[in-house]
């Protein structure tokens, strides 16, 4: 065992450091000053005597040392800090929530001053995920996913049935040629989503409306599904819309469904925590309140197929 190690308050200091790459942005984070988090930093480079980040004008980036150091100390970090949430009596109803970014600014965030009206004993946390930390929950008490019915070791409820066809802002059919079978997109810019983690899934549409096209003439790629939701909203081009991100901009007229073909899809959004987290009164509320808000409907709903 190394005859010296670092304190928790300078490995805090680091792992801020790293996730920000911002020096002021850590010092606001942890209530301290720049200078005190300059201070732990030079502190824990002293004791390891290796460079931990490389200073650049106004930017600082990780060195490989400081990559690899990240990696090694941060899951410890946060059995430390699983471990402290689990015992303090402090934060009994703090309620950390997880959940994807488009369904949470689509459908969560609008929901949630019902929620903090009726159980405003608990306090929210609230974060954004990423599909690559999907199996990853041990920070947070509630989840909630998108994917197909397989959550192995975890407690699973599912939230909406969804289904996938066409959307687009009212403003780009304006003055453009009509836009009355799936041939005609030949004449429209077409939103598609890139992602490492998500399918993208124009090619299962249009393969359900029988219209064989390779590709589209013109494209707008965004990466992730809520880029490509804002920019179809903005009139971009014509998205792929899932039922739950979408029917509120549809009840709006935001956005119009140009044909009436609609594909239901092998995932739903699902609300997940393991089963230790489950059996909390704060996760039994929240999901509880959830599902009775988000009550699982006919994807099909709304058009025909």
């Amino acid at each position: 065992m190394a005859r010296h190690l670092p304190s928790l308050r300078v490995l805090r200091a680091f792992e801020a450091v790293a996730r920000h790459l911002s020096f002021t942005r850590a010092a606001i984070e942890l209530n301290l000053t720049q200078t005190a988090i300059s201070h732990r930093i030079k502190e824990l480079e002293g004791l390891l005597s290796v460079q931990l980040f490389i200073r650049k004008e106004n930017r600082i980036a990780l060195t490989n040392c400081g990559r690899s150091y990240l990696e090694a100390i941060r899951p410890a970090l946060s059995q430390i800090a699983v471990a402290t949430d689990s015992v303090s009596l402090a934060l009994e109803n703090q309620l950390k929530v997880v959940c994807l970014s488009a369904f949470a600014m689509k459908c969560l965030m609008p929901a949630l001053p019902e929620f903090q009206a009726r159980h405003p004993e608990i306090e929210l946390r609230i974060a954004p995920a990423i599909a690559s930390l999907r199996a990853s929950l041990d920070d947070f008490d509630v989840a909630i996913w998108y994917g197909p019915d397989d959550w192995p070791s975890l407690d699973a409820q599912r939230l909406s049935k969804e289904a996938i066809f066409p959307v687009c802002a009212p403003s780009l059919l304006a003055n453009g040629p009509p836009l009355e079978t799936p041939e005609d997109l030949k004449y429209y810019p077409v939103i598609r989503t890139m992602s490492p983690f998500i399918v993208d899934e124009w090619p299962a549409w249009l393969q359900c409306t029988g219209v064989q096209l390779e590709e589209f003439e013109r494209e707008v790629y965004c990466e992730g599904v809520l880029f490509s939701m804002d920019a179809t909203l903005a009139g971009l081009g014509i998205g792929l819309g899932r039922t739950s991100l979408v029917q509120a901009d549809l009840a709006a007229g935001r956005l119009i469904e140009p044909f009436r073909t609609r594909l239901p899809s092998d995932s739903s959004y699902y609300v997940v925590s393991r089963p230790e987290k489950t059996a909390l009164p704060k996760v039994r509320t929240f999901r509880a309140w959830l599902l009775d808000y988000f009550p699982v409907s006919d994807a099909r709903q709304g058009a025909a197929s």
